[in-house]
């Protein structure tokens, strides 16, 4: 199953982005709380999510690159925004954001949680939980930045481990 979206979203427009790759910036100025745009994508179990997730992270450690773009829809799917017709996929994370997803109704929305000036980049924290957060560089240059994606709630948490200051300190030798 597939949900499709449709064509020329009014907010919203692709450039390349300081951050990451392309990102997803405002055509104009967006008012908090707008339902910017629909995550899409192919619907699949949970089992087939697992699957393509552990495909990803494998070809992450053989080659450096691979990104996930699963969410969450209900007890039994996940949506895998990993489609080419799926503009939502380009919207980069930052430590500050700007958006948030959210989903209810079988439905993954992009929302402004503030207002969003026109060409200003759309940002929303994608949540990443604590394992094989090293593999996950957060590029985003806030001041708020720990240097990966974490979830906001888990970032104090990871940046008390011996771990986290270890990585640091090897990334701050290069």
């Amino acid at each position: 199953m597939t949900i499709l979206m449709r064509l020329n979203n009014p907010y919203i427009q692709i450039k390349r982005s300081k951050i990451h790759g392309d990102g997803v910036y405002a055509k104009i100025d967006i008012p908090a709380g707008t339902d910017i745009i629909q995550y899409v994508g192919d619907i699949v179990s949970k089992e087939e999510s697992e699957r393509r997730a552990e495909e990803v992270s494998q070809l992450a450690k053989r080659t450096g690159s691979g990104l996930v773009y699963t969410f969450t829809l209900n007890d039994e799917y996940d949506i895998d925004g990993n489609v080419s017709w799926n503009p939502a996929r380009l919207i980069n994370h930052a430590c500050e954001t700007n958006c948030e997803a959210q989903s209810g109704d079988d439905e993954i929305w992009i929302v402004s949680t503030k207002g969003i000036k026109q060409g200003e980049e759309l940002y929303y924290d994608y949540g990443y939980d604590l394992e094989n957060w090293q593999e996950h560089p957060c590029r985003c240059g806030f001041a708020s930045c720990i240097g990966v994606i974490v979830d906001k709630t888990l970032r104090k948490k990871l940046m008390l481990t011996q771990a986290y200051k270890s990585y640091i300190a090897v990334k701050n030798d290069r």
